[in-house]
């Protein structure tokens, strides 16, 4: 049996690398942290957040705003989320399993500059 190991959020969570265990793909940094409470009211981590609407508020100011409001014209609701259960390792970098959604940005451009290109959607394979 594996001992549990107490992990420090803000040390060895937020700003990490996340990698996809499944091909070794950088998915994304860290931005936030989704934190829930148990009976004796102590917090703990229920999910990763990414993205601008989660790092926007982190960052603040004006910076952080304009982030936010880029998402939101790109059709972003809510941060992505990476449910902690689907975390297999924490080291240098976070791993995560599991099926991935994809970010706001990433799917404005495959949508709208990517897949109008003649061919970009494999039409002669």
């Amino acid at each position: 049996m594996t001992r549990a190991r107490v992990l420090h959020a803000q040390l060895h969570l937020l700003d990490r690398q996340v990698v996809h265990d499944r091909d070794g793909r950088l998915v994304c940094k860290v931005d936030d942290l989704e934190l829930d409470f148990d009976d004796q009211g102590r917090p703990y981590v229920t999910a990763i957040l990414m993205g601008p609407l989660a790092l926007g508020p982190r960052v603040g100011g004006v910076l952080g705003r304009l982030m936010e409001g880029a998402a939101r014209l790109l059709g972003a609701e809510a941060p992505p989320r990476i449910p902690m259960a689907d975390v297999s390792r924490v080291a240098s970098a976070v791993h995560v399993g599991g099926d991935l959604e994809r970010p706001a940005l990433e799917r404005w451009v495959r949508t709208h500059l990517i897949e109008p290109i003649p061919g970009a959607r494999h039409e002669a394979e």
